[in-house]
């Protein structure tokens, strides 16, 4: 990040940071995705016991509940793993879990709101879902923005560029390939086999 970034208020200041990350990124969001990544940014800015969640428990316990609960607690895993899957990546693989293990357990949360709420929010979290992997894009380009964070290792760049197809994996693949690395990688087709 080589300015700083001056706004009125802390969310006018993550507004503009999200949208500088999906300039760099050439990704889109909606305007509702752009305000729900917004305010997830602001709610868990300062919730340090975030670091020390274990989403896979919590997933398993909110299925548990009921109502208003199960859908709240099963928000809250989905949001967990977009912050975890975008700005903070390495957390998989100290964890022992392929890059895209946060990818699937937050789209498989917000699909579960989606699917028991009947509230009139229930398609914003089928969007969630969906767009889910371009949300993480736009989180690790704004992560990358801060020259002091690491790059994706090669390895859980190609897994997440494979398992979840990000944009943002493939051109971390790309940029290694390119800087002449000594391991050279390729995605497969569906059902294919390198030769």
């Amino acid at each position: 990040m080589n300015h700083i970034i001056t706004e009125p208020t802390s969310t006018a200041q993550w507004h503009s940071l999200v949208h500088e990350a999906e300039d760099i990124a050439h990704q889109q969001l909606s305007e509702t995705l752009e305000s729900y990544l917004v305010f997830t940014l602001i709610r868990f800015t300062r919730c340090p016991e975030l670091a020390n969640a274990i989403l896979g428990i919590e997933f398993l316990e909110s299925m548990q509940c009921s109502g208003a609960r199960r859908a709240r607690t099963l928000r809250d895993v989905g949001d967990k793993c977009l912050l975890f899957s975008g700005l903070f990546p390495h957390l998989a693989k100290r964890r022992r879990v392929r890059s895209s293990y946060f990818v699937d357990l937050g789209r498989s949360a917000y699909f579960e709101v989606h699917n028991t709420s009947a509230a009139a929010d229930s398609s914003l979290y089928r969007e969630l879902a969906r767009e889910f992997v371009t949300m993480s894009d736009v989180l690790n380009t704004l992560r990358s923005l801060d020259q002091s964070k690491p790059e994706l290792d090669p390895l859980s760049a190609y897994e997440l560029w494979e398992d979840t197809d990000s944009q943002f994996a493939r051109k971390a693949v790309t940029r290694r390939t390119e800087r002449g690395s000594e391991v050279t990688l390729f995605k497969a087709a569906p059902n294919s086999t390198p030769h």
